[in-house]
């Protein structure tokens, strides 16, 4: 503990002397001891106190309490509990004088018996005022495995999945849209979600959970409608359910604080009890099973065991002073029950030895706390006293809460949880604390903490997995067939779930509703789904894929990617737009409705090609023998799942073969470059490149405004000359913009396109030229 901050608890729990000014006290020493405890030498401090003490005539009562308090932080708990005991018998102690003594037990408990790290709790958030933690923010609660909720962090219960593609209970989504009127947003990835209409139970999941946890499942169901019953305020009711839980999860830890809370609000102390103790042997380390013990124990009236349980909670979260005021409040009972209806045969002083040699017939918890005197080797008497051993919570039903003092229980046997005394009397010196002698039998080798907790570096066993919370999947239950796609018949590739709990490969659910709108297993609509276009795989059927069907996921896999290579091969089998004339360079922006062609552009994008081929119709064969290469650039969807595809033409094709796939048409092809020339034929191509392109322009400006504008509007201005016509496979760019725009019939532009030789495309747009400004009439 830092130097800044043991000086503000020094000063904030200073006690007040009796008499300050009495003959004998010298307040330069006082401050010299002071100074010593916070410097951390509470063993000058000690000195100091005790020289000051032998020089009084009447005991004082608030120099004992100084004196116990720097022997408790220096580890010297059995002379401290002198030091409180003679303070308690000149005047009762109250709660707010013993936070060093329980600071310091906590303390040891925490770093020699549970063998925490000081920052064992620096990570756990969500604290209120007093360094408690909330409901439901417990560091020892149910580890989260593939199947738990991430709101209630319980086994799913009716497993519903968002948006988002995250899976939660029904109930735990429908009652935090129920808490607030504003839009939420998924707890695991934020994303918001809209307000659910009777959302809908996960099918496939839900099945699953059911078959591989068949018990727990039932359990959640009771327990789920216990929780019901209890918020209408039956409890009785409610209590049935918990307990028909209980039979089913018997080691479920939540269920168990849960059912014990129900007890604790209908003043079963006993059962409650019960309860509390089952789930701090599940849950060790879980400190809100502490903390309902403790208050189960206390309520039932055994507070030297509850004192215990507030000990553990101050050990494993320091920063819970809630409990360290309980730890105090009972303590302080405790020490003042000592000296209630007790008679002492001689006046107390603080030279006549120690204090349990003057005391005729101490109390049972008075006997039980002088062991620790002799076994941690502090003091020097000798003296024997019986130790109390309170009943273990099991058998709080069946016995009395308290005993007669000196009476211990006679059922009680070596099985029974440890008392107040137990605890104290084997509790090592802290870190920093004086060294106490040790007897050639150690007092600390057999000692035993109620409920045994592991420390953190021991693994867990598979027969511990029901105590450390693990959920076991019996693997030998699940098959390929609980994850099979009702559409394909395989495995489940890219799972996605509908709004209307149905879930489908990602693909196979796209397919149909190129066709339909509706769920392909209920037929509900699915026009705003469609719409929102919100496909987001379900990530727990992805991870369970993953974790126990995953060779089947890899050749699942597998197969996938060979169909997308397939498809992705843009010589063997290319998919072919049947629609409109093409050409490289020119843009082409398509209306696509039709739901193979839905299919074929989805496809396009998804391989990474973004290209397909387009031709125009042909009669006998189904589509021309030569098209064009389109390159999508953009790509917007309606609602009801159109789309404006917009595209640009790249190259030429020649089709060798025709064929089909999944509705649209196929071809196997082969692209067309021009042929090049050279010397003097490339001077007289040239030339007509030149002369040919003057042509073009002029008709172009001998345009109406109208007409000139609709061309501008569509394809732009006509492209500049090109420096070197032969560069591009295709020839220039100016090329196909005029064929583009020139009044020909789709099978005289088709013609043009199939040609290699630029001269020959030169020569034949020239003709058309010629023909259509003869045409063209007269102004």
């Amino acid at each position: 503990m830092e130097a800044g901050v043991e000086s503000h608890r020094t000063e904030q729990f200073l006690h007040p002397l009796s008499n300050p000014g009495a003959a004998g006290i010298c307040p330069e020493m006082l401050e010299v001891a002071e100074e010593a405890n916070r410097a951390g030498d509470y063993d000058l401090a000690v000195e100091i106190y005790s020289s000051q003490l032998s020089d009084l005539q009447h005991p004082d009562r608030g120099l004992y309490l100084r004196k116990a308090d720097s022997l408790a932080r220096a580890g010297r708990i059995s002379e401290a509990l002198d030091s409180y005991c003679i303070a308690a018998n000149l005047s009762k102690i109250h709660p707010e004088e013993l936070p060093h003594l329980v600071d310091t037990i906590a303390r040891t408990l925490r770093e020699k018996e549970l063998g925490l790290p000081a920052t064992f709790n620096a990570k756990t958030g969500g604290s209120g005022g007093d360094g408690a933690p909330e409901d439901g923010d417990c560091e020892e609660d149910e580890p989260l495995d593939l199947f738990s909720c991430r709101m209630c962090k319980c086994l799913l219960h009716e497993p519903t999945t968002v948006e988002c593609g995250h899976t939660f209970c029904k109930r735990c989504l429908e009652e935090e849209e129920d808490s607030t009127t504003t839009t939420r947003g998924c707890t695991q990835c934020k994303q918001a979600l809209s307000k659910g209409d009777g959302r809908r139970i996960n099918v496939v999941l839900s099945g699953l959970v059911h078959k591989l946890f068949a018990t727990e499942s039932r359990a959640r169901r009771f327990w789920i409608e216990g929780e019901i019953l209890w918020k209408k305020q039956n409890q009785a009711e409610a209590l049935e359910k918990y307990n028909a839980a209980v039979d089913q999860g018997p080691s479920l830890g939540r269920l168990l604080c849960e059912r014990a809370e129900l007890h604790m609000e209908m003043r079963n102390f006993a059962q409650a009890a019960q309860d509390a103790n089952t789930l701090c042997r599940l849950k060790p380390l879980w400190t809100k099973a502490h903390a309902l013990k403790a208050a189960a124990l206390s309520k039932a009236g055994r507070h030297d065991e509850a004192f215990q349980e507030y000990l553990l909670c101050v050990a494993l979260r320091p920063s819970w002073t809630k409990m360290k005021l309980e730890a105090q409040k009972v303590l302080s009972e405790l020490f003042s029950s000592v000296f209630e209806n007790e008679e002492l045969t001689t006046p107390l002083h603080p030279l006549q030895g120690g204090l349990a040699s003057r005391l005729i017939k101490p109390p049972a918890l008075l006997r039980s706390l002088r062991p620790l005197t002799q076994r941690a080797g502090c003091s020097s008497q000798e003296t024997e006293f019986s130790v109390f051993k309170s009943a273990p919570a099991d058998d709080l039903s069946s016995r009395s809460s308290a005993l007669p003092p000196g009476k211990s229980d006679p059922a009680a046997g070596e099985g029974s949880s440890r008392s107040l005394p137990d605890v104290l009397a084997a509790l090592p010196a802290p870190p920093g604390g004086l060294k106490r002698k040790r007897s050639t039998e150690d007092p600390l080798a057999n000692f035993n903490l109620p409920s045994k907790l592991p420390r953190p570096d021991e693994p867990c066993t598979i027969q511990d997995a029901a105590v450390a919370g693990g959920r076991l999947v019996a693997t030998e239950l699940l098959d390929s067939g609980d994850m099979e796609c009702s559409l394909c018949m395989r495995l489940f590739y890219e799972p996605v779930t509908t709004p209307c709990g149905h879930t489908f490969c990602l693909k196979c659910l796209e397919r149909c509703l190129d066709h339909n709108s509706n769920c392909p297993l209920c037929k509900e609509n699915l026009a705003e789904y469609l719409a929102a276009r919100g496909y987001s795989k379900t990530f727990l059927m992805e991870e369970v894929l993953q974790r126990y069907l995953g060779d089947e996921l890899v050749e699942r896999r597998k197969i996938h990617e060979e169909e997308m290579k397939e498809l992705s091969n843009l010589n063997q089998e290319v998919p072919i737009f049947v629609c409109t004339m093409a050409f490289p360079t020119i843009p082409c922006p398509l209306h696509v409705f039709e739901p193979r062609y839905r299919l074929m552009i989805r496809r396009s994008m998804e391989t990474g090609t973004k290209q397909f081929g387009m031709c125009i119709a042909d009669e006998l064969k189904g589509f021309a023998n030569h098209g064009c290469m389109l390159q999508v650039r953009d790509v917007k969807f309606f609602p009801d799942g159109r789309s404006v595809v917009d595209t640009i033409g790249i190259s030429r094709f020649k089709v060798l073969s025709h064929g089909q796939r999944d509705g649209y048409n196929t071809a196997k092809i082969e692209y067309l470059e021009d042929s090049k020339v050279y010397g003097e034929d490339l001077s007289d191509l040239l030339k007509l490149h030149d002369s040919v392109y003057e042509q073009a322009s002029n008709w172009f400006t001998s345009l109406k405004d109208n007409m000139k504008s609709q061309i501008l509007s569509h394809f732009g201005h006509l492209p500049s000359k090109d420096p070197d016509p032969q560069a591009s496979p295709s020839g220039p760019a100016w090329c196909w913009w005029l064929l583009a725009v020139l009044p020909l019939e789709s099978r005289a532009q088709l013609t043009i396109l199939a040609m290699t030789s630029f001269k020959d495309r030169l020569i034949a747009i020239r003709r058309v030229l010629i023909f259509v400004t003869r045409k063209r009439p007269r102004h």
